[in-house]
């Protein structure tokens, strides 16, 4: 399919129909990778969050009532979906993000995978027993929330809007997703896909403007749960619209992440973890795990810088629907701004520039950067301070272990971090003084289905993809029989 293909029309998911927004409202769908106009979605406006709201309410206590095997056995139904589209949903991943498409069909296989698992899980949604004396047996159930605000960012599409759903819905909750304004060409086609799988409420698609359709889920009275992924100050206007109506929030926000170089390391091994580390070949950087500060060995890093720089100038940057493309476009001409603006200021501030920088020979049009590499980069600069969610590595160099984890600790953020040594004590003490929700040590961050990812400081509230998220979608009620 050629890449400027109109997408036909859809309309969002609200009460098990597909509907277009109040009065038609609609917000242009353009791929990054030509800079046309490629389809239009729903713009919602605050009356049809309500009505998607009041769908979801009048479903939540059949869906909760049902046993924990029946929903899961739905969700297992939702992610043979997801499969058995995969390469049409991938697509038009690709050409509405810029993501390569090689990395939107592993996006689709990571999103069964989670959804599988939380099917799987579910059963772990029950109570307890407290000793109360032998006139009395006191116990806890699990609790759904009646409604959970499910709202996902623009870079990984298909995988968040599907996946991060799934949590909730095993632990009975209706919810109504929100996809990032930019990217919502998969979210409703997976909306119509499973328009008859869930009873009319239970599974929610809203697009639209996050100022209106977002504000509007977040601060709803009759949502008492929301979850969001994005950035810190979006999270941080998240939070006070929940904050006012004392909702359970969980925020996962964004990282400005370490990734640390002690002289034992292999430095051509250590390079290239960089690099996939970076998600520069998945999502070119536009990611909140993306280790964008590499704190390098002075005894190292003239090795190190050279490595890196040959690991990156091999990524091919081009068409998204290309099979050999490393890295496409970024989504979206406002953030294309933001961030070759923080690319200038790193020149500015007196950043060595190794490589990279501007747009790639040959790619006129698009949203295209170069990966990027800064060396004789300290903690004053912009780069080095502000999460850029674009292909630019900053590297920093140490030599007091101590100085080094004080700049590593420095900032508001701490999603991951990111060590690379063979002395296991010295990797884990480190490990134990980095403040970040989520360490890897001698690896790229891939983490493995089922650990709990979240962030410290500003980086976020709650844990995701493991256990602990299931839980949060209720709560716990005590119940007290007395015996006679």
């Amino acid at each position: 399919m050629p890449q400027d293909t109109q997408v036909p029309f859809r309309g969002m998911l609200i009460d098990g129909e597909l509907v277009e927004a109040t009065g038609g409202a609609t917000l242009e769908s353009v791929n990054p990778a030509t800079e046309q106009v490629i389809g239009a979605v729903p713009d919602a406006s605050a009356g049809d969050v309500d009505r998607a709201v009041q769908a979801a309410l009048r479903a939540g206590q059949a869906w909760r009532d049902r046993t924990w095997t029946q929903r899961a056995a739905v969700l297992r139904e939702y992610a043979q979906v997801l499969e058995d589209n995969l390469e049409e949903l991938a697509h038009l991943d690709a050409i509405d993000s810029g993501n390569p498409i090689t990395s939107m069909r592993a996006d689709v296989q990571g999103a069964i995978g989670e959804i599988r698992y939380f099917a799987g899980l579910g059963g772990e949604t029950k109570g307890r027993t407290i000793p109360s004396g032998p006139d009395a047996l006191t116990f806890t159930e699990f609790v759904p929330y009646p409604v959970v605000a499910r709202i996902v960012p623009f870079n990984h599409p298909i995988k968040f809007m599907s996946a991060k759903s799934a949590a909730p819905l095993a632990a009975g909750c209706p919810v109504i997703v929100k996809p990032g304004e930019q990217t919502s060409l998969s979210a409703l086609r997976f909306g119509e896909l499973v328009q008859d799988l869930f009873p009319a409420g239970v599974f929610n698609v809203v697009t639209g403007n996050g100022a209106t359709a977002g504000a509007a889920l977040a601060g709803h009275p009759q949502v008492p749960r929301v979850a969001f992924t994005g950035s810190v100050a979006t999270g941080q206007r998240v939070a006070a619209l929940g904050n006012e109506q004392i909702k359970h929030l969980s925020l996962e926000l964004g990282g400005k992440n370490p990734l640390i170089v002690f002289p034992d390391a292999d430095v051509a091994t250590t390079a290239k973890a960089a690099v996939a580390a970076m998600n520069l070949a998945r999502c070119m950087g536009q990611s909140c795990g993306s280790a964008s500060r590499i704190f390098v060995h002075a005894d190292v890093s003239e090795e190190f810088l050279a490595a890196l720089v040959d690991a990156v100038s091999q990524l091919l940057v081009g068409d998204p629907l290309a099979e050999d493309t490393d890295m496409g476009p970024l989504a979206f001409r406002a953030h294309y701004d933001k961030v070759t603006a923080l690319i200038a200021s790193g020149v500015d501030e007196g950043a060595k520039l190794l490589h990279g920088g501007g747009r790639p020979a040959g790619l006129d049009t698009g949203f295209y950067v170069e990966p990027t590499v800064f060396a004789q980069v300290d903690m004053g600069m912009r780069i080095a301070r502000e999460e850029i969610f674009g292909p630019v590595m900053s590297v920093l160099t140490w030599t007091d272990h101590e100085d080094m984890l004080a700049q590593v600790n420095s900032l508001d953020v701490g999603l991951t971090g990111n060590i690379w040594t063979n002395d296991i004590s010295l990797a884990l003490r480190t490990a134990r003084r980095i403040q970040s929700g989520y360490i890897s040590i001698n690896g790229t961050g891939k983490r493995p289905i089922g650990s709990p990812f979240g962030g410290f400081k500003q980086s976020g509230i709650g844990k995701e993809s493991a256990l602990d998220e299931l839980l949060s979608y209720g709560r716990e009620q005590s119940v007290t029989v007395t015996l006679r």
